[in-house]
């Protein structure tokens, strides 16, 4: 019997799910399958259930690969055990087809919380990077690469005694080195928006392109749009990706240097994760380690959990498209590989060099701002007409 034909006969709100966990309610759902809250009854305690998308209806091939993907995720989540990192605990079969079993980490993502403001804070998302370089540190010692890192895979918890706790997620299309290469250098799979401009050429995700990755989140949260902008085309998107031009960031401030650093088109000259880790950290904690933030919640200049973190702050209508693209994208073409670099800077400019960039007349002096500019002038010639054909009337009546 198929999981389809199980959902037919009752999968749903009270369903005992491989005999232990009872499912309770929906709590997210995307192009990989639903997401439920249940109840782990042999150890007493909520957990979250992934029921990955049913084979149902596949050919033996591609059925297999579903499962075998969902497997591979199971396998790599398990091997990490990081603060900032979601569980994984259990694969249970139903009816043939694996569902994982996860920590239920109550929370909003920051693709969410970027729905509520337009832009964090430098300090913030300097938190917020360094203990999420500090999972991906651990899962590249594993031989994890991500693969996938976006605003919608950051989550920050909403409620309750972990409020305002960061954790990395969604090791979907994450390989282990164990994994092999995927064996299809002409498609690739994942967000465009937050690609390394390597993988948008065709080569293989690596622990560069993760760091590039983070960077591009870290990068969009804080401008409040991606490294290389936003369109709806992800091929036109991919192609801009794979040339390396970025927006120069204008509101990062003391992580400026940092971001640029991880995004650094030539991946042998980018940071390692732990690097980036360190780096992020002594920002985030003026000179400080790693050690003080870690399996803490991220904090305000004021020294409190940000309101956009907060459940009690509400989201914007669900059904509203999100401003950001963050949609993973399975079988994208990749760019040829004579696409040129940007402006590739030397190892001495590192931190300072400046990204080639779109033309960007921010600032020129538009026509209705020169007009703007002489009204004042134009004003005070008016007045001093004025007074002097008054004071030549006054004359002019004193002196009959």
């Amino acid at each position: 019997m198929t999981a389809q034909e199980h959902t037919g006969r009752g999968i749903g709100p009270e369903y005992l799910l491989a005999g232990r966990y009872r499912l309770r309610s929906k709590i997210g759902g995307g192009g990989m399958g639903a997401v439920w809250l249940a109840r782990d009854t042999l150890l007493s305690r909520d957990v979250a259930v992934k029921q990955v998308t049913t084979t149902a209806g596949l050919d033996n091939e591609t059925a297999q690969e579903v499962r075998a993907r969902t497997m591979r995720e199971g396998r790599n989540a398990a091997k990490l055990s990081h603060p900032h990192s979601v569980g994984m605990y259990d694969v249970a079969i139903e009816a043939g087809e694996p569902w994982l079993v996860m920590e239920y980490f109550p929370s909003r993502s920051l693709a969410q919380a970027l729905n509520l403001t337009d832009a964090l804070p430098p300090l913030e998302v300097a938190q917020i990077g360094a203990q999420i370089a500090a999972a991906l540190t651990e899962a590249h010692t594993a031989g994890i690469v991500h693969r996938d890192i976006k605003p919608g895979n950051i989550l920050i918890a909403d409620r309750g005694k972990s409020l305002g706790i960061v954790k990395i997620s969604d090791f979907g299309i994450a390989r282990a080195k164990t994994d092999g290469s995927d064996g299809q250098d002409e498609v690739i799979t994942g967000t465009p928006a937050y690609f390394a401009p390597e993988v948008a050429r065709g080569d293989d995700p690596s622990e560069a392109s993760d760091v590039f990755s983070l960077g591009s989140t870290l990068y969009t949260v804080i401008e409040g749009q991606p490294p290389f902008g936003v369109d709806s085309d992800p091929i036109v998107l991919l192609h801009r990706v794979a040339k390396a031009e970025i927006y120069r960031p204008t509101k990062a401030g003391p992580l400026t240097d940092v971001l640029l650093h991880l995004l650094e088109p030539d991946p042998a000259r980018r940071p390692t994760m732990a690097q980036a880790r360190d780096s992020l950290a002594a920002v985030a904690t003026g000179n400080g380690s790693i050690e003080h933030l870690m399996d803490a919640p991220v904090y305000s200049s004021e020294g409190k959990v940000p309101a956009w973190a907060h459940r009690t702050t509400q989201l914007p209508d669900p059904h509203r498209r999100n401003r950001l693209v963050g949609s993973t994208v399975t079988g994208l073409p990749a760019v040829q590989q004579n696409t040129p670099l940007g402006n590739v800077p030397s190892p001495m400019d590192v931190f300072t060099w400046p990204p080639r960039l779109p033309y960007d007349n921010s600032r020129e002096i538009s026509t209705r701002d020169k007009v703007l500019a002489w009204a004042p002038l134009a004003m005070t010639g008016m007045v001093a007409i004025i007074i002097l054909a008054v004071v030549i009337v006054i004359v002019l009546v004193l002196s009959i």
